[in-house]
């Protein structure tokens, strides 16, 4: 397929990239998708970059965004060592793995799974199994304010993995994506499509390191869950890069008639984080999750905006975000949970706690509701506050040095979204990173 690409007059802030971020994947891409390329790339240039009156722009620093350029990643040096450092690190219960580093695939292993899953590189999937992934592939626009940010993501050459779980299979571990990224503003495009087709059920854990502090990628990641009359999904990203890199990453769950979506973001790192996450309740039964277990120090800033979206009658929905904050960091938290016309008897809760360590910290929450159905039980919170000195108090009535009391109340405030997630070794990994960084502050 021939695309001509016309650039459209630009947005006042001028250009982020001169041209599609794309590199040869050495796969024939279907005409379909070689489209999406071509309409995103027209997309992301006709589209203006946030502003602050946009309110899904509210309280954002955008600063933090105004992308002077976005760089063409290269090879990532001493790949070696960092394959040795993956294989060192894995969770116990990983049944298939990957590793990318600076968007190229270095390895991977699914041949303990299931011989009927199909689990493999997103490129390689767009080739041979073009009309399944056409199916679940970017089904839902982006509805919370990255559409430039998802339009771009739409145009480059992407890196990421694509799992189908056909019905009935239960898979039993996680599968692991771990993603390596240096450079200097270099852009990195990861997505994932998960697919439960009926009663199956998967777990995957997604990972994102720079190779070190001083690199300063640029993350525009992007997550499809699709879970089918009664199929299972848990996916959980974890995000542990340096201290200049900036992250995005923008998750579209669509779930289905008595199916299950567990969806979870912790992050430790980077200097600007943008989680979206919208979780459609498409058909009676259908059960959504939504974590994220967050601390922040320094000037980081991590911008959080949810919607949980009820369509049909009988479903149920539960969101809990805690961020604990140190130094001059920054949240911001936008919720909303939507039940729509007919979408009786829907149960659903939204919850946003801030611990702030310090003075000069800032949370910033807006929680929201909008009923449009009878019947429903739905509620929404937010609380911002210090660490509790009675709480302190009585600890160090026991022996215990100040310090280690607000690290130990900390760690426990964390603790009760990252004990919600299934898989005791994925649950320790990630404890055991937080606890690693609530030292180091």
């Amino acid at each position: 397929m021939s695309t001509t690409l016309t650039k459209p007059e630009m947005s006042a802030h001028g250009e982020w990239v001169s041209e599609p971020l794309r590199r040869d994947v050495g796969a024939e891409l279907p005409d379909w998708y070689q489209q999406i390329q071509a309409d995103s790339w027209h997309n992301f240039l006709e589209t203006p970059e946030p502003v602050r009156k946009d309110e899904n722009w509210r309280f954002a620093d955008l600063k933090k965004i105004r992308f002077e350029r976005i760089n063409p990643v290269g090879s990532l040096n001493e790949q070696g060592s960092f394959v040795e450092r993956f294989r060192s690190n894995r969770v116990d219960s990983a049944i298939g793995h990957c590793l990318f580093a600076n968007g190229h695939l270095i390895e991977s292993d699914f041949s303990q799974l299931p011989d009927d899953v199909i689990a493999c590189e997103i490129n390689e999937a767009l080739a041979n199994h073009s009309e399944l992934v056409k199916e679940h592939f970017m089904q839902d626009p982006a509805r919370l304010g990255s559409q430039k940010f998802a339009a771009l993501h739409g145009a480059s050459t992407l890196c990421g993995v694509f799992i189908h779980v056909p019905k009935n299979v239960v898979i039993d571990g996680v599968i692991e994506i771990h993603h390596v990224n240096s450079g200097e503003n270099t852009g990195i495009f990861p997505h994932t499509l998960i697919v439960a087709e009926a009663n199956s059920k998967v777990s995957v854990f997604e990972n994102f390191e720079t190779a070190g502090k001083g690199d300063s990628p640029i993350t525009v990641g992007m997550v499809d869950l699709d879970a089918r009359d009664g199929g299972k999904i848990q996916y959980a990203s974890f995000q542990n890069n340096g201290p200049n890199a900036r992250h995005m990453q923008i998750n579209a769950s669509r779930v289905g008639r008595d199916s299950a979506v567990k969806n979870c973001f912790v992050n430790l790192g980077s200097m600007w984080v943008r989680n979206e996450a919208v979780s459609r309740m498409m058909e009676p039964g259908a059960d959504s999750q939504m974590f994220s277990a967050n601390l922040a120090n320094g000037t980081e800033e991590y911008d959080q905006r949810t919607l949980q979206l009820h369509e049909a009658q009988h479903t149920t929905s539960d969101l809990l975000y805690k961020n604990a904050l140190y130094d001059d960091a920054r949240t911001i938290f936008s919720g909303l949970i939507q039940v729509g016309k007919g979408a009786h008897h829907t149960d659903s809760y939204q919850t946003c706690r801030n611990m702030l360590g310090s003075d000069t910290a800032e949370a910033n929450a807006m929680p929201g509701l909008e009923i449009d159905a009878d019947q429903v039980k739905c509620s929404h919170g937010s609380t911002s506050g210090p660490i509790s000195e009675e709480e302190i108090f009585y600890l160090m009535a026991r022996g215990i040095p100040a310090e280690r009391a607000r690290r130990m109340i900390s760690l426990g405030f964390l603790n009760e979204v990252i004990q919600r997630l299934e898989g005791d070794d994925v649950k320790e990994f990630i404890f055991g990173k937080v606890e690693a960084k609530f030292r180091a502050i």
